[in-house]
């Protein structure tokens, strides 16, 4: 039903800097990634590992490449969601909510790279440190149904929001 890989190393290093403003630290960074995977086997959500150490201050936001691409049969979707203790004690959130992975975001040009953005919404004053190779994120696959009158039959081209971007489309 579907299969996690990475990201060339070329994608990688370029999301890197355009994450981070430097490509400092992305050849270790990419040398150690591991694919997602379920704790137990009872585990819905597979687990993301964080490729850097980082820490945010309430209020602050990061931006991860994951440098994970995700494979999968049309019909289902990859939906992200912080990691719940993280959530639970720090209100760590994804910027969007709930990431959304489509089945053909895989053979975008950015080649179906996952980024996270994360914002520590902590009302306590508490900072938040997710050491690398440390679980943040838990993605779960999803089907989904269309209605019987659907005429979708473009295809994506793009990342992010491009499946409303008329040039990202065919």
């Amino acid at each position: 039903m579907a299969q996690f890989a990475l990201v060339s190393k070329t994608q990688f290093l370029s999301d890197w800097e355009n994450a981070f403003g430097t490509v400092s630290g992305a050849q270790e960074a990419y040398e150690t990634l591991k694919l997602p995977v379920r704790a137990t086997k009872g585990s819905a959500g597979y687990d993301f590992f964080s490729p850097r150490t980082f820490s945010l201050a309430p209020g602050e936001s990061i931006l991860l490449p994951t440098g994970i691409r995700v494979q999968m049969e049309e019909g289902w979707f990859l939906a992200c969601y912080p990691r719940s203790g993280l959530g639970f004690r720090y209100r760590l959130q994804l910027d969007n909510t709930v990431g959304i992975i489509d089945a053909d975001y895989f053979d975008s040009k950015n080649e179906g790279h996952i980024m996270a953005r994360l914002t520590n919404d902590s009302r306590e004053g508490k900072t938040v440190t997710v050491s690398q190779g440390t679980g943040f994120m838990q993605g779960i696959f999803t089907p989904f149904g269309i209605t019987w009158d659907d005429a979708a039959t473009k295809e994506r081209t793009g990342g992010f929001g491009s499946t409303t971007k008329k040039e990202e489309i065919k």
